[in-house]
């Protein structure tokens, strides 16, 4: 299906970012709940969360009350992204960047900064792979190693179109995985009473003070502010945006978002699969923690069943990894090699670029799961979290308001990395038996202890919420002196009205109808488009020869 997707509503030329980077700008209601669902919900939700509730219970519950926050944030926010972008013709959020506080080295900052932070993310995307591999008992190495090169090559060959198409089966096998889960567990003597007993009995049984059905009073900070943490960090991804991109309009856009909290319901009940690994007393494979899910369902399901688990497991990271490595790629392409290197470059060239760099952020993340501990990278998962947040002045509240200061912007960007590097490298990775014993004594994890303030308590707290603050008060603070030392601000290339304009819109110029069908009819409102002049190839970029007029009827 991904090779096939190359064929799917075929421009006449793929050759473009728009094409093959946002699939042409024009997927429609249920293209789009696809794509975002396969962008959010991704394996390492449905791999590394429920493991975390089989070790530790209630703390791993964040990521509901998190995407129950993030919806509404990304239904207000994110129709004016789609829509400054569409109007400007915007690949990137740093483009917007560029142009919204006329700076290009805030924009690159922005650009280098999401490519950090998506590289260890699609390395955990292979994490569920890996673990899938692990429990059918073949070696690590080649089986991921051949698996990726397939995904390199189709998503190489189709572009955004690659993983929208595959993402529908994804989400079918997701939808089996949660069926077979209520099933086994309705087949089990007591059911979930009997289940949420058990774990009970078993966290109240373990020497650890973090566990348990119900958090703590030390984990509770850190929950809240994990949580709301992770669902800023959510939308400000280059792959979350590039999904949102290639919606068709802001209709489509909205009604998806407000659609896709019904997903979270399938993620709550993946996550009891940590308790119900409890009670059925499954054992990680090799001591990988990873391997506990599919474990589970190998123990508790027909083979066929868990068969196509396993692959929802699979396809689930496929799909989210197309869509980082062409994220990255994107902001590779648009932000550095265009901007620095060949400011003159053609649309087919930007296109070459684009899939070749792909290419190396796929199996750069590959050597970073094969060259190094697994905990470590989810350790850098976390910190690629930290790192994302702090594009949100520019990003986010650039939306809103270009008040801000672009060296101030800057200022506040390079004090949150500083501070949030330096908390995360005094975390310690706690483990052992009592869940207190230092296993490494830096970068242990994003829960920064409150005791090393002074005070006397276990309590921890997120590190991104820190560090974000940090950079909002630099950012803040400086503005105002700038000015008033009349050190020279960007200028901003967009307007109030850019903000706001849909599909219609005059100074829309990525139309549905370059891909979805014929010209406009003379009879239809006004507020529709003609083409005139030559037919061109789909979403071509504006300084290309071949892009297509438009006129109001």
């Amino acid at each position: 299906m991904g090779f096939a997707a190359a064929k799917w509503r075929r421009p006449d030329s793929i050759h473009t970012l728009e094409e093959w980077g946002l699939g042409g700008r024009a997927f429609g209601n249920w293209v789009t709940f696809f794509l975002l669902s396969g962008d959010v919900y991704t394996a390492y939700t449905f791999v590394a969360v429920p493991t975390l509730v089989y070790g530790m219970g209630a703390a791993g519950f964040f990521p509901v009350p998190f995407l129950v926050i993030v919806y509404p944030m990304l239904f207000v926010v994110l129709a004016r992204f789609w829509s400054v972008c569409h109007v400007h013709g915007f690949v990137t959020p740093a483009e917007f960047v560029r142009a919204r506080f006329g700076s290009r080295g805030i924009g690159t900052a922005v650009a280098v900064l999401g490519i950090v932070a998506t590289m260890p993310y699609i390395a955990l995307q292979l994490i569920g792979m890996e673990a899938v591999f692990e429990v059918m008992g073949l070696p690590k190495g080649w089986p991921l190693t051949l698996a990726f090169a397939v995904l390199a090559l189709y998503t190489f060959n189709s572009g955004l179109r690659g993983p929208a198409l595959v993402s529908i089966v994804k989400d079918a096998l997701i939808l089996w995985a949660v069926l077979a889960v209520l099933m086994i567990v309705a087949m089990t003597p007591g059911q979930w009473d009997t289940i949420f007993r058990i774990a009970e009995n078993r966290y109240a049984t373990t020497p650890r003070t973090d566990d348990g059905l119900l958090l703590p009073a030390q984990s509770q900070l850190n929950y809240v502010t994990l949580a709301l943490g992770s669902a800023v960090a959510l939308f400000l991804y280059p792959h979350t945006l590039t999904g949102v991109l290639a919606s068709r309009n802001r209709s489509t856009l909205r009604r998806n978002l407000a659609v896709l909290p019904i997903y979270t319901l399938t993620l709550g009940v993946l996550m009891l699969v940590g308790f119900a690994a409890l009670y059925s007393e499954v054992q990680p494979v090799g001591g990988n923690a990873n391997t506990v899910v599919p474990q589970w369902f190998n123990e508790n399901a027909p083979a066929w069943s868990a068969g196509l688990a396993f692959a929802a497991i699979g396809v689930g990271a496929m799909v989210p990894a197309a869509i980082m490595s062409i994220a990255a790629a994107n902001l590779f392409t648009r932000d550095i090699y265009r901007v620095y290197l060949r400011p003159q470059a053609s649309a087919r060239e930007e296109t070459y670029v684009s899939k070749s760099v792909s290419l190396t952020v796929k199996f750069g993340a590959l050597l970073i799961l094969l060259l190094l501990n697994t905990q470590f990278a989810i350790d850098l998962q976390l910190i690629g979290g930290v790192v994302i947040m702090q594009t949100l002045p520019a990003v986010a509240l650039g939306l809103y308001t270009n008040w801000f200061h672009r060296w101030a912007l800057g200022l506040g960007m390079g004090a949150g990395l500083v501070l949030g590097v330096f908390m995360l490298w005094q975390v310690p990775k706690l483990g052992g038996a009592d869940g207190r014993e230092v296993v490494r004594e830096h970068f242990g994890g994003s829960a920064w202890p409150l005791n090393n303030l002074g005070f006397d308590t276990d309590a921890t707290i997120y590190v991104g919420i820190v560090a974000l603050l940090a950079n909002l008060i630099v950012a803040a603070a400086a503005t105002p002196v700038l000015r008033a030392l009349d050190i020279p601000d960007g200028r901003d290339e967009t307007r109030e009205h850019d903000y706001v304009a849909d599909e219609g819109d005059p100074t829309v110029r990525r139309m549905t109808e370059i891909i979805d069908g014929d010209p406009v009819p003379e009879q239809q409102p006004a507020s529709f488009f003609t083409p005139v002049g030559p037919r061109a190839g789909a979403g071509t970029v504006e300084d290309d020869p071949s892009r297509r007029a438009y006129r109001r009827l």
